[in-house]
């Protein structure tokens, strides 16, 4: 069988892996529109202040070799001819397959005016983070202006004070992260970055990027100008699926797909940053944009172009920043709660959301230890009614291990696909 991937960030390698696992004898065609080999995402920070490789490049720079497929970089693809399954190359090139993988992740999402126009960076790719940290390097810039706290825009604040810049990150919503953690667990996000030296401007809109011809300054809404040497948004990400104009690939915020990750196209699948699935607990569908979900979505994917039946449970939302110094977590979601239990020790943020006596999020900050055992009795589904004193006492750790409880009673989870 001839497979073609687009895309080769997790969900892309990983199915890939799966690929040449279950079929030594596919073909097997990845397509990036990057000049750099396989690359983990949430490993650039890493990368960019240690200089470390290894966790970057984190299957290695000779994957390709590795498992015997043939990799194409900097092939940009502009559209898919299902009639005749081939991908259509933006030099005018095409490339056959008899099953697809789309696996294109997500670009910058900046709906300000000026976005677009030269001098406004971003950090969603190692290309676009190289120009950036290489201007940096070069002494071209002193003052960096980062529009949007989430959390890209808190990583990548911390990096650039590291890295010796004064940063200043404006966010309009009143507190940072706010998609993904509530006001008290961003308080202690908000402290670490004005502890490390970040301007951080809260409740603050920019209408406008603007100046000839690269931009140098932004406009806020009050109408006052802030002038910088760096520009960066980071005021979200959305799914690249503009290639899939006028195909009959079901796209919303990004590719339908059913529980198979398959489309409604015969042998087109999709995973990762561009897919639609569905949630593990809400079973609503969603993009969800993190690295574990990519990762089994590529497996999945793979598993079933082969012709396996291979369902996939859903996507987790969970999310951890690694560069503050400050342990931070957030799992599942705050949406719907109909109870908050508070805990933690002094000066830590323990935040569970209780939905019908289930937990349906997680937010913790300080002491995160707890992280796992909470997403255990999560995603089981624990009606934790009966034990609310034990996982809101200040002292609840792994050591009080859920399996030590008596008959917790529970709704098994489908066994995850693994490669």
């Amino acid at each position: 069988m001839r497979a073609v991937i687009i895309g080769t960030g997790p969900a892309g390698i990983s199915a890939a892996e799966t690929l040449r696992r279950l079929d030594p004898a596919c073909e097997v065609t990845s397509l990036s529109a990057e000049p750099y080999p396989p690359y983990s995402p949430p490993a650039m920070a890493d990368h960019f202040l240690t200089g470390r490789e290894e966790t970057l490049y984190w299957k290695g720079v000779d994957i390709a070799e590795q498992l015997r497929i043939d990799e194409r970089r900097e092939a940009v693809v502009s559209g898919i001819d299902c009639d005749n399954r081939e991908v259509v190359l933006q030099d005018g090139g095409r490339v056959g397959y008899e099953a697809l993988i789309i696996a294109s992740g997500s670009r910058l999402y900046a709906p300000i005016k000026g976005a677009d126009k030269p001098g406004v960076l971003d950090f969603k790719s190692l290309k676009t983070a190289n120009e950036l940290v290489g201007k940096v390097r070069r002494g071209e810039a002193s003052k960096a202006l980062i529009v949007g706290a989430g959390l890209i825009g808190v990583e990548l604040s911390l990096l650039l004070v590291e890295l010796g810049l004064k940063v200043t990150v404006i966010e309009r919503e009143s507190w940072v992260m706010p998609r993904i953690l509530d006001q008290e667990t961003a308080s202690v996000v908000e402290t670490a970055l004005m502890e490390r030296g970040v301007d951080l401007r809260l409740g603050v809109s920019v209408d406008e990027f603007f100046g000839e011809p690269e931009v140098t300054s932004v406009r806020l809404h009050s109408g006052a100008v802030e002038h910088a040497d760096l520009f960066v948004a980071a005021t979200g990400v959305r799914p690249h699926v503009e290639f899939l104009a006028g195909t009959p690939v079901a796209v919303g915020w990004g590719v339908q797909v059913d529980e198979y990750m398959g489309t409604p196209i015969k042998d087109v699948y999709a995973a990762g940053d561009v897919a639609e699935a569905a949630d593990l607990l809400s079973g609503e569908r969603y993009v969800h944009a993190i690295f574990p979900n990519a990762v089994a979505q590529g497996r999945v994917a793979a598993a079933n172009a082969l012709g396996s039946k291979v369902r996939y449970e859903g996507a987790e939302s969970m999310n951890s920043l690694k560069h503050l110094g400050v342990p931070v977590v957030a799992i599942g979601t705050i949406q719907g709660a109909d109870e908050v239990v508070k805990g933690g020790t002094k000066g830590s943020v323990r935040s569970l959301y209780l939905k019908d006596n289930r937990i349906i999020g997680v937010q913790l900050a300080l002491d995160t230890s707890a992280a796992g055992l909470y997403r255990s009795l999560m995603l089981r589904r624990v009606n934790v009614r009966r034990y609310i004193r034990e996982i809101q006492s200040p002292d609840f750790s792994p050591a009080d291990s859920i399996f030590t409880w008596p008959s917790l009673p529970h709704t098994p989870l489908a066994t995850r696909a693994t490669s």
